[in-house]
């Protein structure tokens, strides 16, 4: 307890100061059982050969085409879905980027070429048909 005096004089007051309770570490640590408890597994990879991949910055909002070389939309995203599949997110549709709809492809379906990015099988027709994609 702190008592303190007022500047005239008048009196005392007595201020009660909060107490930090002390907690064990082990009630703060989120523990899961040790047979749930999985290793850290360090993947060596060629770090020159990583750098001649894509970055995700650069291909959004790069043209998609079909193999005839008509251009069918957009990369508006990734998604990376939880059971760790690469999706591509495609604006298919409208003009100049008015009135298009989202469509998702997996990644692995797309063509990389020095052209650009290539779905195969697709048409403007194929691609209409396909379920709208919507972000949550």
């Amino acid at each position: 307890m702190i008592s303190i005096q007022n500047g005239a004089g008048l009196g005392r007051r007595t201020l009660s100061l909060a107490v930090a309770l002390t907690v064990p570490a082990s009630v703060l640590t989120l523990s899961t059982p040790a047979a749930a408890q999985k290793p850290v597994v360090l993947a060596v990879v060629d770090v020159k050969l990583v750098a001649l991949g894509f970055r995700i910055s650069e291909l959004i909002g790069k043209p998609v085409y079909n193999p005839q070389g008509e251009k069918i939309g957009h990369v508006d995203d990734f998604i990376i879905q939880r059971d760790r599949v690469l999706m591509t997110i495609i604006n298919v549709g409208g003009f100049l980027g008015i009135g298009g709809r989202l469509i998702a492809i997996p990644y692995s379906s797309l063509q990389m070429t020095p052209k650009g990015m290539v779905l195969p099988g697709a048409s403007k027709q194929a691609v209409g048909k396909l379920a709208a994609f919507h972000y949550r």
